[in-house]
């Protein structure tokens, strides 16, 4: 029933009237908090949009995209949300841009506040605990995915080309002399996170080289996980000579980890971060990345979704990787 079910088929199955499911939508403070949830669970689990928005959005348009993020903190989002702006304001849009913190709670209010004021939404939930809520937008209404871990059957979709990009990297560490290339994950179970780890294993792998666990240290994509993993990686004996960060940010909490511990970067301990956002050049030594065209990507996004706002059911649904190359600093001796 999801995108077809109407304010009566709520009420019926909350129990409730017609006129308390209104208040509820609306936000209004005369429902009890019980039943307030006991509604917006159905509405959830029947694909529930308020007024049929989703699919009045067809005729009635806003001149707006949404944008659902796990996050908005960091140069990766601030670069995606850059390029989606730059790319809706050519064609004449604007962006309502929210965040999920990867909840399941957060991310259906959010997608419920959305309805009703954008003609189309780039969805970006790449923790896979939540992926399952992709299936639940209403047929017909113009989505594209991004960096999601789900089937994109019926939608639209753009991911980076992760496992080619963290396969490159190790791959160029062992070819520089390196044997013992520690990394520091992502978050768990984050989509992007599992490819890169993929990656990994797979070049060891082909180079014959053990995986071992006490080399995978735990981060969760910030600054400061990437500054303990790396205290934890400098304490082993023997040390890493090389650490691969799942991305920029924890790569740069490294730098500053071994910077403290009196390791000299590269000379002791060689580092690569994974995005190359714009502050990976400028930090000290500079730091070797993963390349991402990040605002190319939330452009290219923002493209397929504005093409598919223009032919709505009328084209096949496409699917695309953004590919990688590797940009090599002297935090790896380049």
């Amino acid at each position: 029933m999801a995108g077809s079910a109407t304010i009566k088929h709520v009420a019926r199955e909350a129990g409730v009237s017609v006129a308390t499911v209104s208040r509820v939508m609306n936000k209004s403070a005369l429902v009890a908090e019980g039943t307030r949830q006991v509604v917006l669970e159905v509405a959830s689990r029947l694909g529930y949009t308020p007024h049929g928005a989703a699919r009045s959005l067809i005729t009635n348009r806003t001149s707006t995209l949404g944008v659902l993020l796990p996050d908005l903190y960091g140069e990766f989002f601030s670069e995606v949300i850059r390029g989606i702006d730059q790319t809706a304001r050519r064609d004449g849009y604007h962006v309502i841009v929210s965040s999920s913190h990867s909840d399941q709670q957060d991310l259906e209010s959010a997608l419920r506040s959305m309805w009703g004021r954008v003609d189309g939404l780039i969805l970006m939930i790449p923790d896979i605990r939540v992926a399952g809520i992709a299936s639940q937008l209403p047929d017909g209404f113009p989505v594209v995915l991004m960096n999601c871990a789900v089937d994109t059957n019926g939608h639209d979709a753009i991911s980076i080309a992760n496992y080619e990009g963290a396969y490159s990297m190790v791959q160029h560490l062992i070819g520089k002399g390196h044997r013992r290339i520690a990394i520091i994950k992502g978050a768990d179970k984050n989509h992007d996170a599992a490819e890169r780890l993929r990656g990994y294993r797979a070049a060891l792998r082909d180079a014959a080289l053990p995986s071992e666990p006490d080399l995978e240290a735990t981060g969760d994509f910030t600054e400061s996980s990437g500054y303990e993993a790396a205290s934890g990686l400098a304490r082993l004996d023997p040390r890493p000579t090389a650490i691969f960060a799942f991305n920029d940010a924890m790569a740069v909490g490294a730098l500053s980890a071994l910077r403290e511990a009196r390791l000299r970067v590269p000379d002791d301990i060689a580092v690569a971060g994974f995005d190359d956002i714009p502050m990976a050049r400028y930090v000290e030594p500079p730091l070797s990345s993963v390349h991402v065209d990040i605002s190319a990507l939330g452009a290219r996004a923002a493209t397929l979704l504005l093409a598919a706002m223009q032919h709505p059911g009328g084209r096949e649904n496409r699917r695309e990787i953004v590919p990688t190359a590797l940009v090599m600093r002297r935090s790896c001796g380049s």
